[in-house]
C-alpha cells in the first residue's frame, strides 16, 4: 500500500486518543490531537471506532470536537450507515490505530511518520517549532 494515497483511518478512543480511564475520559495522549489534525489536513478520512456507545460515545465525540477533531464517521464505515444488529460491527478502513495492537499503541509521532513516510529534521532551528516542526 502506498501511504501517500488518501486513507480511511479508524481510530480507537480509550487508550489510544486518550489515556484509558473508561467510563471517564482520560487525559489526551501526547500529540494525539495534533497528529489527528495533521492527518485530516493531509486529506485522510478519520473514523472514530470505539467500544463506547450511547451517552459515553456522545461524550467522546464531544471531547474530540472540543479538541478540534470532527470525524468523518463514528462506529460506521460512512456517515449515513445505520447500525444493523444482524451484521458484524466491523468497518471498512485502510488502517486501524488501536492500543490493543500486538505490541500496544505506538507514539503518535511514530504513527504519523509511518503513514506519511516523513523523516524528522532534528536541526536546532526546527526544534523550536514544536512536534511538527521536526518534519520537512
Amino acid at each position: 500500500m502506498n501511504f501517500q494515497d488518501k486513507l480511511i483511518i479508524a481510530v480507537d478512543f480509550d487508550g489510544t486518543i486518550v489515556e484509558d480511564a473508561y467510563p471517564k475520559i482520560g487525559k489526551p495522549r501526547i500529540f494525539a490531537f495534533e497528529t489527528l489534525k495533521r492527518l485530516q489536513e493531509d486529506g485522510h478520512r478519520l473514523i472514530l471506532w470505539t467500544y463506547r456507545c450511547g451517552v459515553r460515545l456522545d461524550e467522546a465525540v464531544a471531547f474530540c470536537k472540543e479538541n478540534g477533531i470532527d470525524f468523518y464517521a463514528v462506529n460506521a464505515s460512512f456517515p449515513e450507515e445505520k447500525f444493523d444488529y444482524s451484521r458484524s460491527r466491523k468497518i471498512h478502513a485502510d488502517l486501524f490505530i488501536d492500543d490493543r495492537n500486538i505490541g500496544g499503541v505506538l507514539g503518535w509521532g511514530e504513527i504519523y511518520q509511518i503513514i506519511t513516510n516523513e523523516v524528522p529534521d532534528m536541526s536546532m532551528a526546527n526544534k523550536k517549532k514544536g512536534f511538527f516542526g521536526l518534519f520537512k
